[in-house]
This record gives C-alpha cells, sequence and structure tokens, in this order.
C-alpha cells in the first residue's frame, strides 16, 4: 500500500523526468548547480567502464611506479613506455582528467590525488589487473543475471565454486589454485591490516583461521606473537600452499596447515579464537550455516569468533556492497554480500553471543564481527 512519501516520490521524479522541467532547471539559478551535478552523477555511471579501462592501462604500462620519483616530461615519458606518441598522449591526458595524474607546466606529468596511493601497492594494482576476467563477463549484463555464465571468465578463475564434481574443493590440483590463491595472498593485505589494527590477539594461545589461503593472515600475525599456536584450515591443495609459506617463514611447529572441506569435515579442535577473513560473502545461506556450526563445534567454550569482509548496507560504502561484490559474485559463480544484521542473526543462530562490530579504519575493505561462545551450553 502506497504511503505519503512514496506519493511525493513518485510526483518527484515524474516531474524531473519531464524534458521541459530539465531545460527550466538548468537555467533556473537556485536549480541549476543540483542540474550540474547530477548530470555528471549520471555521464559516470556512464562513462565508468571508460575510466576503469584508463585505470587499467596505466597500471598495464607501470605509470605510477615511473612518476613515483617525481614528475617527468612527455619526452622522458615517451621513452619509457612502449606507446606511439599519440597514444601515449591521449592516455595522459585522460588519467589526468579522472585524477589519477596531474599536468604540470612545461609539459610534464607527475601523480594526482588517485595515482599516488597506488604506487608499490601490489594488493590493489593485482586486483584492478585481476578485473579483465571480471568485465569480460559484465559484458552482457542481462546473460550474467540469468544465469547464463557457468563457462564464464570467473568461474574459471574460482574453480571450487563449480558444479562439477571433478572440480569438488578435495579434488582440486595444485595448478588449478595457484593463480587464485596468489591472488588472494596479494590483496589480503588490504583486509588483514584492519583486522590488526582492530583487534589485539595477544590474550589468545590457539587460532584456527579458516579459508585462510596461503596463509599471508597468520604469518603476519605469528611474526606478532612468537607464543601464538596456529592453524590454518583450507581444501587440501591449498593447504599445502600455505604449509610451504609456513616453512619459508620458519614457524616451526607452531604452524600447522590442514586440508578438508570446511562444510564436510571436522575443523580442528583446541584453538580460543577462530578467524574467517573473507570467506562468508563467497558462499550461499546454507552453506555459511553449516560452516559457523562447524565452528561453534570446534572452538573452545569461551572462544572467540572474528570474521572480516565487505558487507552490503555499510555507512558510506553503499555502491562497495550491493553494486560491485553484487555483481563479483554472480559473476564468480556463488555467494552474495550480506549486511550486519543477516550476518548477525546467522551467527546468533549458530549459538554465538556477545555480538559486535569492531571499529575499522576503512570500511571499504572490510566490517569486522567479534562474538563468543558461551562458557555452558
Amino acid at each position: 500500500m502506497k504511503q505519503l512519501r512514496d506519493y511525493f516520490l513518485d510526483w518527484r521524479n515524474q516531474t524531473i523526468a519531464s524534458p521541459r522541467f530539465q531545460r527550466w532547471s538548468a537555467r533556473f539559478p537556485l536549480t541549476r548547480g543540483i542540474v550540474r551535478k547530477q548530470a555528471t552523477a549520471l555521464f559516470d555511471l556512464m562513462a565508468g567502464f571508460v575510466y576503469s579501462q584508463v585505470l587499467l592501462a596505466c597500471v598495464q604500462l607501470n605509470i605510477f611506479q615511473i612518476l613515483s620519483q617525481g614528475a617527468k616530461s612527455f619526452s622522458e615519458m615517451g621513452i619509457l613506455i612502449p606507446l606511439p606518441e599519440a597514444g601515449l598522449r591521449r592516455l595522459l591526458n585522460a588519467a589526468v582528467a579522472i585524477n589519477l595524474l596531474e599536468a604540470r607546466s612545461e609539459d610534464r606529468y607527475g601523480l594526482g590525488m588517485l595515482g599516488a596511493p597506488l604506487v608499490g601497492n601490489e594488493a590493489l594494482l593485482n586486483m584492478i589487473q585481476h578485473h579483465i576476467d571480471l568485465y569480460q563477463d559484465l559484458a552482457d549484463p542481462l546473460a550474467l543475471l540469468r544465469g547464463d555464465n557457468s563457462t564464464g571468465a570467473m568461474a574459471q578463475y574460482w574453480p571450487y565454486v563449480s558444479k562439477d564434481k571433478a572440480l569438488a574443493p578435495e579434488n582440486l590440483q595444485a595448478e588449478q589454485v595457484q593463480a587464485y590463491s596468489t591472488l588472494m595472498s596479494q590483496t589480503q593485505p588490504l583486509v588483514s591490516a584492519e583486522v590488526l589494527e582492530a583487534y589485539s590477539f595477544a590474550q589468545h594461545q590457539t587460532l584456527l583461521d579458516i579459508g585462510g589461503g596461503e596463509g599471508k593472515f597468520v604469518i603476519a600475525l605469528a611474526k606478532q606473537l612468537p607464543n601464538l599456536q596456529i592453524q590454518l584450515f583450507d581444501i587440501p591443495a591449498v593447504a599445502a600452499l600455505a604449509s610451504a609459506q609456513f616453512q619459508q617463514a620458519q614457524l616451526g611447529a607452531r604452524a600447522q596447515a590442514i586440508g578438508g572441506n570446511f562444510f564436510l569435515d571436522p575443523l580442528p579442535r583446541g584453538a580460543d579464537i577462530a578467524t574467517l577473513i573473507r570467506v562468508l560473502f563467497d558462499h550461499d545461506d546454507a552453506r555459511v550455516k553449516q560452516l559457523l556450526a562447524n565452528i561453534y563445534q570446534a572452538l573452545e567454550p569461551g572462544g572467540t569468533l572474528l570474521l572480516a569482509e565487505p558487507m552490503a548496507g555499510t555507512p558510506g560504502q553503499l555502491k562497495m556492497g550491493d553494486a560491485y561484490f553484487g555483481f563479483y559474485l554472480l559473476a564468480m559463480g556463488r555467494g552474495r554480500p550480506r549486511t550486519q544484521a543477516e550476518i548477525e542473526k546467522m551467527l546468533a543462530e549458530a549459538g554465538f553471543i556477545e555480538i559486535r562490530l569492531l571499529p575499522s579504519a576503512i570500511p571499504l575493505n572490510a566490517q569486522m564481527l567479534r562474538c563468543t561462545k558461551p562458557l555452558k551450553p
């Protein structure tokens, strides 16, 4: 049933849709600024793919690193970048227009406010290049929404989401998991830095990291806490990669990588804290509920579960949840972004108590929830 607010919003939208009103409001002094701002925002939505491809080209040509020590002239850039002069000029000017670069005097170019943070940022640089696969699948968004993407680039990149039994997690080989495991390892610092700043692990003795990939997060944690015992649980092929990383980091007997299926196999027991870093949103609700139940059973009474991932409905970051991750996970073939309230409800249903949100410096990277297994059932 329509409410008064619905009538008002419908009237507003019908008015804005009128070409006559659009022409009038574009000339009227009190509305002219609003119209221009909205027109720019609409144009940015339409042109967003072009902007992202300008960014990709800059990354592929290593332009941000080239300019990391200071501005360079166009002629200097021409020597360092393998593009014809006309193409290079077009790319540099486009990068200036979207604030990746800045145009300086005497035909020089330097880093812009959006380009400077990319210097040496392997996590973001690798994600930008990974999006080549995503953009392939987004070329036909209606096919994606109809579910006609089982053989798309993203579905092939993440083989464990396949319904093919030959690609079940326990059957995957090292070469099938290497690409996505490396990407996850390279991009893990985006989230793990938030976790390490938001929560003190010093109070714990044994940590169980579920779906921890090659162990980037727990290795960073182990360096901070030399007495912390670590268990990492992931599919067998990935656990083997983590075990090699543990050896390289010289963690000795205090770090163990265990292979299995965390939906079907019992998780290692004895941990007083478990972590889920960018895991839940990869899976459907039934799997998430099963995973949380398994973690609850594995944790010691009074143990802590800490989870971190981008969440839908994050204040100030609404586009990240339902727009970006909504379509990314659709192309991937499984999972969905969830709101804080949805995840809290699932945690409570699994039996966890004292659920609370931890502060995050950059919520775009991750929101974090901490909860506890009761001392007594």
